[in-house]
């Protein structure tokens, strides 16, 4: 006579959690995405899991399972780790990000020591598979039970066919997490968001859908250098295609602060773009443009209008964003809005500026000691304050060292580079400033004024010609440049003995009074 085995079960929720495209990520940045995915684990996850009496029972590289007596605890866990993923990625490069999927079930389990295993596990398993992106799906038997204690919306998906499990499986969705995952609330960022809406379609000629679809592709993805702005995914702005939104709407929704929509319209040979920079909050239009172009050269025109659209918004951006820091009471500020008045008093010409500026940025780094750029403006506003090249050598040196450190702290901040750059300049070590800079360029070909303060470099290196072409550049990406982009075209003209065009730039030039630019006039009058 057989003997039975007798199984060990039990009645548990399972929760499974699952890094979306973790291949890819690991063959971008093996080392990278191991240390990040890493610190989520023993930062977030086992610790949140810990809190709500869970266990994780099982570790695979790109995911985890835990168990939870009580399936209220797992849903909820489920959500507080996907709105503090959000919050983590929001200060992230998009192919960076790391994003899960999580599915619950509350089910039957066999239990093997430590291990667990059956239709409970596999059900949460696929739940997972077929979640979106930052989103949690939970089976009919787990909604039975959270129904009425969760603050949370479920939103029935209906029957699923699960792969391995006879009986389709009721499928609910965790409304509002997905949200949150896809754009976090500026007020829980440290950096500006935006969304590009699909620019819409006016030629009455669908074939021409590609070209304007790929034009808000293509802004998104330029936008996305800029490392000092959260940009909304594609995924998620596109779902507004072809319909009459507010865009007051669209930024609760995504939780943004800006909204760039625009149209695009084939007029026999020429194309006409129109696009808007938008204030979210009220709904005020901050910046528009229209752009006439020739269509023969379709994808060229389309580089163009990408290059100059994201230069001049990401100018009117920082300059909206420096109008509202300076507005807000001296208090307990955010590290954020520190550096945005560092900023703002970096640009000024009043006597204690320069002071004011450093001591705005030492602020923002005693609030987030890692914040890469308030470390790189802090060692560019020392040496202003000490009088730029001539500041003493100890000042360049902790200035050196304040840039070098903003570098170690987010390498792929092109600003940091430019800015080191500029140190090095200031100690007159030309072919590491050129080689800095031309790094930060390479990071970010967008960025108008890392653009010019190359050329600058460029300029005094002897490579006058080349210092044209890009200032040339940088003043098409940025038609509202800041003035100092005359000073660097001056000095460039000046160098090639281009003297009547150099008068000419000069006075344009607003700070032509100071002494050395009423010299450099006289001696092209000489």
């Amino acid at each position: 006579m057989a003997i039975g085995i007798v199984m060990d079960r039990k009645l548990v929720a399972i929760l499974a959690a699952d890094v979306v495209g973790y291949s890819a990520l690991m063959e971008r940045d093996e080392e990278g995405t191991f240390v990040r995915l890493k610190s989520h684990r023993t930062e977030l996850f086992e610790p949140e899991i810990k809190k709500r009496h869970g266990r994780v029972f099982k570790l695979m590289g790109d995911g985890l399972l835990a168990e939870f007596a009580s399936v209220v605890d797992a849903v909820e866990c489920a959500v507080t780790v996907q709105q503090e993923m959000a919050k983590r990625n929001a200060g992230v490069m998009q192919d960076e990000r790391i994003v899960l999927r999580i599915g619950v079930h509350l089910g039957d389990v066999i239990v093997e020591g430590k291990d667990r295993h059956g239709d409970g596990v596999n059900i949460a398993s696929r739940l997972q598979s077929l979640a979106e992106p930052g989103g949690i799906l939970i089976s009919g038997t787990a909604y039975d039970q959270v129904r009425d204690k969760l603050n949370t919306e479920l939103e029935f998906l209906g029957e699923q066919r699960v792969k391995n499990i006879p009986e389709p499986v009721r499928v609910y969705s965790v409304s509002g997490t997905l949200a949150v995952a896809k754009a976090v609330h500026i007020s829980a960022t440290t950096k500006p968001a935006i969304a590009v809406l699909p620019f819409a379609n006016m030629s009455g000629d669908p074939d021409q859908q590609y070209f304007s679809d790929g034009v808000t592709e293509d802004i998104i993805t330029e936008l996305s250098r800029f490392r000092s702005l959260l940009v909304i995914a594609r995924n998620s702005s596109f779902q507004y295609r072809d319909q009459s939104v507010d865009v007051r709407r669209v930024g609760r929704e995504l939780g943004v602060s800006y909204v760039i929509e625009g149209s695009v319209r084939k007029l026999g040979p020429r194309l006409r773009l129109t696009a808007q920079l938008i204030d979210a909050c009220s709904g005020n239009h901050l910046w528009g443009e229209r752009y006439d172009r020739n269509i023969e050269e379709l994808f060229a025109v389309q580089d163009e209008i990408t290059q100059t659209i994201v230069a001049t918004v990401t100018a009117r951006l920082e300059d909206a964003e420096i109008k509202v820091a300076s507005s807000k009471r001296q208090g307990n500020l955010p590290a954020y809005d520190c550096f945005l008045r560092g900023i703002q008093h970096l640009r000024g010409y009043e006597p204690d500026d320069n002071r004011r500026a450093r001591e705005s940025f030492e602020q923002a780094i005693a609030l987030d000691p890692e914040y890469a750029l308030a470390h790189a403006y802090l060692a560019l506003s020392l040496v202003v304050e000490n009088g730029y090249s001539n500041a003493p050598e100890e000042i360049k040196q902790a200035a050196l060292e304040r840039a070098l450190l903003a570098v170690r702290l987010d390498r792929r901040e092109s600003r940091c580079h430019v800015l080191l750059g500029q140190i090095y300049r200031f100690r007159d070590e030309f072919d590491l400033a050129i080689a800095s800079m031309e790094r930060g360029v390479a990071l970010n070909p967008n960025d108008a004024n890392g653009i010019a303060h190359l050329a600058g470099i460029l300029g005094v290196s002897g490579r006058a010609e080349e210092a044209l072409v890009l200032l040339h550049q940088a003043m098409r990406f940025n038609p509202s440049h800041p003035d100092w982009y005359w000073g660097i075209r001056v000095y460039s003209l000046y160098a090639l003995r281009r003297y009547e065009e150099c008068l000419m730039a000069s006075r344009t030039y607003s700070q032509r009074k100071r002494p050395w630019h009423l010299a450099r006039e006289a001696a092209c009058l000489a």
